[in-house]
């Protein structure tokens, strides 16, 4: 996804130009409509809220699907109780956003609110939205806006934290799968990524363990030679690992 030149890490991501006052105006009401306070919900029905959002996650606006990622994230913050109850709502159109086609700002409210929503529920109720949290998180880590790929570091170590037993299988393979991208990233040009990087591949590195038995087996094995490279080449992997995770500890 393109980075806009010259923007810092931290600031936000360039807004879509500027739109006629008309639809400008509309937009404000509709960002009024789905604010979450405690007048808004003694005003309106919570579920007819989300159905409004859910009908607004699909706009072909991305302000307004910007605007609904950014609402989900202040609901979260300010009425916590709101995002247990409708959990499954609510994750279900952040990972829609997480997905969504065209906008990096539409991504990156997405991964913020995520991040947010995830240590309120402390991983639990998650089911397969884990899996797909997981998936798209993991592309996004090698991402040239350096704003998606600190969210994405900061989401992807939350989410080794919160694997768990149900997901240490998959999540083990969705590591290895990441070792290049850890690794490069660890020096990142951005010190804010490269920072965030180094947390993730703590809380990763109990993933990145060989559990295999670097032995032979029998005397047939030991006279297999792509079984003796494949097992040079694993301790090696194993002792350079080993060697990094110590360094990520300082």
């Amino acid at each position: 996804m393109d980075q806009t030149p010259g923007r810092m890490l931290g600031q936000p991501l360039s807004s879509p130009a500027t739109q006629p006052k008309k639809r400008s105006t509309s937009v404000m009401s509709f960002f009024s409509k789905v604010s979450w306070n405690l007048r808004l919900q003694k005003q309106e029905p919570l579920k007819n809220v989300f159905f409004i959002l859910a009908e607004t996650a699909r706009d072909p606006s991305v302000k307004k699907r910007h605007m609904v990622m950014r609402g989900l994230g202040t609901m979260a913050c300010e009425t916590p109780d709101k995002v247990r109850k409708y959990k499954k709502i609510i994750l279900d159109l952040l990972v829609h956003g997480l997905y969504d086609p065209v906008s990096s700002e539409v991504i990156h409210e997405s991964m913020k609110t995520l991040t947010i929503i995830l240590g309120k529920m402390q991983g639990k109720a998650l089911g397969s939205f884990f899996i797909d949290i997981t998936l798209q998180t993991r592309t996004l880590l090698d991402d040239e806006n350096d704003s998606l790929r600190y969210s994405a570091f900061v989401l992807f170590g939350q989410l080794a934290d919160l694997a768990g037993r149900k997901w240490r299988s998959f999540f083990t393979r969705q590591v290895k799968q990441t070792q290049d991208s850890l690794l490069t990233h660890l020096q990142d040009r951005n010190p804010q990524v490269a920072k965030a990087c180094k947390t993730t591949f703590r809380a990763c590195s109990p993933y990145l363990r060989q559990s295999k038995d670097y032995s032979f087996q029998n005397e047939e094995d030991q006279r297999n030679p792509k079984l003796c490279r494949q097992l040079v080449s694993e301790r090696g992997q194993e002792t350079f690992f080993q060697s990094l995770r110590s360094r990520c500890r300082c």
